[in-house]
């Protein structure tokens, strides 16, 4: 079957793998060792040299691994993919590629904590500064794009305030000024949206959230051109040494299977979820984007297939109010990762984005009384009943 004409959830099974290189074997062996033996000493002198392909030490290459790489390149529609040890290992390796000292990032107006974390290291020390938009029209994104700007990088649906960006509206500006946009695609996972097939650069992924779908893998993962993730591989990668493991890369593999029936799931669950929060007396505001009148819906009719797994809500009282509500939670559990088969739920302000300045958490949105809720594959009427009992409580 020509890869072009596979569905989604075939691909997501089969692509990257053939059982008969294998002796057969129908999952993904797992090659765990850290080198390579030669035949001779010529041979490794031409895989050191590039002028034959083949493996020579884990850092540089797994087969596990790449079984990996070639189904999330073929899931997000890209050249190429490269795994990583983490989701940051991922960020940064991107944006370290991407920039040099005195260059100019622009952002979305929301970004992960630890991301806002890196950006500030890297303006500390090498002066690669950032500017945040709302990027709501083209104007305002040309209006922030300066000479120095080496990317633009964007999270959408934006962490925890689930705003979201037009990201084919962006791609239209970067390209009259020639940068490229890398686009954190964690929250939607390939199953619900393609940033490439909007006109994007490279799009990123915390492989330990759906992709794994299980909260027993750290990974991340990047998907771009090959020429990018090739230069990507040989330095920074390589030299900095932010790689994943056989066995990680095998859990995603394995995780990866699932992923559209997960994705669904979670999706039904959400929705349903979100309904009640709306109308609930103690809850202010809900943020979803399948909420039809949420402001960026028709953005998310446009780019996403569905709203998602996550939901983001404002609780009428104070910061200790929202403590309570996660302290009266009877089997939800207090946790700050998402896409799990568990429900999760976690208080952004001292949690995820603790590390942002409070100022910056109040441009974001982040108040103390936002919570943001992964919700899992339970029943959707016994995650209700615990929130609706913990709401009811405060």
């Amino acid at each position: 079957m020509s890869k072009k004409h596979k569905h989604f959830e075939t691909t997501v099974i089969h692509e990257g793998y053939d059982a008969k290189e294998m002796l057969g074997s129908l999952a993904t062996p797992l090659f765990q060792t850290s080198t390579y033996t030669f035949e001779s000493a010529e041979q490794g002198e031409r895989r050191f040299a590039g002028e034959e392909a083949g493996y020579i030490y884990s850092r540089l290459g797994n087969p596990t691994v790449r079984v990996l790489e070639e189904r999330i390149a073929a899931l997000e529609n890209g050249e190429r993919g490269l795994a990583f040890g983490s989701g940051m290992a991922a960020v940064s390796a991107v944006l370290i590629a991407l920039t040099k000292a005195n260059d100019h990032i622009v952002c979305s107006s929301g970004l992960y904590g630890c991301t806002f974390g890196l950006l500030t290291m890297m303006q500390e020390k090498y002066n690669i500064s950032h500017d945040f938009s709302t990027m709501e029209t083209k104007e305002e994104v040309r209006a922030m794009i300066k000479p120095e700007t080496a990317c633009i990088y964007v999270e959408t649906p934006i962490n925890p305030t689930m705003k979201l960006i037009d990201l084919e509206m962006v791609a239209e500006v970067a390209k009259e000024f020639a940068i490229p946009v890398v686009v954190d695609n964690t929250f939607s996972s390939p199953y619900l949206q393609r940033p490439l097939d909007l006109g994007c650069d490279v799009v990123l992924h915390s492989a330990t959230k759906y992709i794994g779908g299980h909260g027993d893998v750290i990974a991340g993962l990047v998907v771009g051109k090959k020429d990018f993730l090739d230069g990507v591989q040989m330095t920074t990668q390589k030299d900095i040494g932010g790689i994943i493991s056989p066995f990680d890369a095998w859990l995603l593999i394995r995780g990866l299977k699932t992923l559209p029936i997960r994705l669904d799931r979670h999706c039904d669950n959400a929705e349903k979820v979100f309904e009640k929060l709306k109308n609930h007396p103690k809850v202010a505001n809900v943020y979803y984007p399948n909420d039809a009148s949420h402001p960026d819906y028709p953005i998310r009719k446009r780019q996403m297939k569905r709203g998602g797994g996550v939901i983001a809500f404002d609780i009428n009282g104070t910061k200790e109010d929202a403590q309570a509500l996660l302290n009266n939670l009877s089997f939800l559990k207090i946790a700050v990762s998402l896409g799990d088969a568990e429900t999760l739920i976690e208080h952004p302000a001292t949690m995820t984005h603790a590390i942002v300045p409070e100022a910056s958490r109040k441009e974001m949105k982040i108040t103390d009384q936002l919570l943001r809720l992964s919700v899992g594959l339970e029943a959707w009427e016994d995650i209700w009943a615990d929130l609706d009992q913990a709401l009811n409580n405060l």
